[in-house]
């Protein structure tokens, strides 16, 4: 099955702390970051986070967030804050000036994996300009991994995944 838009919409977001973990190229494995996960979920990471109180834009999610800095990827995982919120030992933190994003809601199989990639990035880009919205090059995007949404699948094994990248 193709991966569907089910939903696309425009989301504010006030300064915020992302406060996680920040990997790069070379953290991935067969051009994933998939292990990653199973080590926050292994550790009790996001445990530690909401511990925290994290912002309600975080949709009752986890987050996988992406920019180029310099042209090499960041991949954060972790979870939106309030500015100045403490990062726990062991974490790391980025300061994010308020922002305004598009959000896709992607429907498909995250099993087979069809929901990630470069070719997903572009697709919401696209998504965004039929929309009117314009992407900010080299700006923060991100997968939020909702409860419900992705962790319940339907019927059909498929899942929603929430897709946002930053515009202008």
């Amino acid at each position: 099955m193709a991966v569907e838009i089910r939903k696309t919409y425009k989301e504010h977001f006030p300064s915020l702390r992302l406060i996680g973990k920040c990997y790069s190229d070379k953290d991935r494995i067969n051009g994933s970051f998939g292990h990653k996960w199973g080590e926050w979920f292994q550790n009790g990471w996001f445990d530690k986070l909401e511990q925290l109180n994290p912002i309600p834009e975080n949709d009752d999610g986890y987050l996988g967030v992406m920019r180029v800095v310099d042209g090499m990827v960041e991949y954060w995982i972790g979870m939106f804050f309030s500015e100045n919120t403490q990062a726990p030992e062991g974490f790391e933190y980025q300061d994010i000036p308020a922002f305004s994003a598009a959000t896709c809601w992607l429907y498909g199989d995250e099993k087979n994996g069809e929901l990630y990639g470069l070719e997903i990035h572009n697709m919401v880009v696209a998504e965004a300009n039929k929309h009117g919205f314009i992407r900010k090059d080299d700006d923060w995007c991100f997968e939020r991994y909702n409860c419900p949404r992705f962790t319940t699948p339907d019927d059909k094994g498929n899942v929603i995944l929430d897709y946002s990248i930053s515009i202008i």
